[in-house]
């Protein structure tokens, strides 16, 4: 099954990221625009609890504190922020962490080395023997990295159940605009 996965994983990515090519410019030219830097790399937490380097929109300004999401003060999202937010067009550069084999579509939403618990929890449940996913069965049910044990249970949830099916209905919920898991409360 881990193969089958992969492999929708790089068809779509590989697709999305063509297709969405002039999408993609046009988001970091008006991201450049409006804070400087269109892209935001962070270390995170990945397979194996190996780490690597997300990247997305910046959808904050340049000088915010390095911190979960649901602990960011909304203050500091950009007018243009809150619409890649609102949009999930923040996450189109995961796409590229996907081709690379860091990540997948679907998986636990990968978190920073500071969530001490919340990666204690995932250890204790082998939450980390799966590629971080860019969405998953957490953020369809408004889980957000608040609630470390009640995240890392779901991650284990999803997981445990993993199937092609399972995989493209959190992926079409998703492209639908359902939840809002590790979203700042605006």
């Amino acid at each position: 099954m881990e193969k089958i996965l992969r492999f929708c994983d790089i068809l779509i990515a590989s697709t999305g990221l063509l297709i969405g090519l002039p999408l993609f410019l046009l988001i970091a030219l008006i991201g450049y625009w409006d804070t400087g830097s269109p892209f935001f790399l962070q270390e995170r937490v990945g397979y194996r609890g190996s780490p690597f380097v997300l990247i997305k929109f910046r959808t904050m300004k340049r000088d915010t504190a390095w911190v979960a999401s649901h602990l960011a003060d909304a203050s500091s999202i950009t007018r243009f922020g809150r619409f890649l937010r609102r949009t999930k067009l923040d996450e189109l550069p995961q796409l590229w962490n996907v081709l690379k084999g860091e990540m997948s579509l679907v998986g636990p939403r990968p978190c920073l080395y500071t969530q001490s618990e919340l990666i204690q929890e995932r250890f204790e449940r082998g939450v980390y023997n799966a590629r971080p996913g860019i969405t998953g069965l957490a953020q369809l049910n408004d889980i957000d990295m608040s609630t470390p044990l009640v995240l890392a249970e779901m991650d284990q949830k999803m997981l445990a159940t993993m199937a092609l099916p399972a995989y493209f209905r959190y992926l079409f919920l998703t492209v639908l605009g359902r939840g809002s898991g590790d979203r700042v409360k605006l």
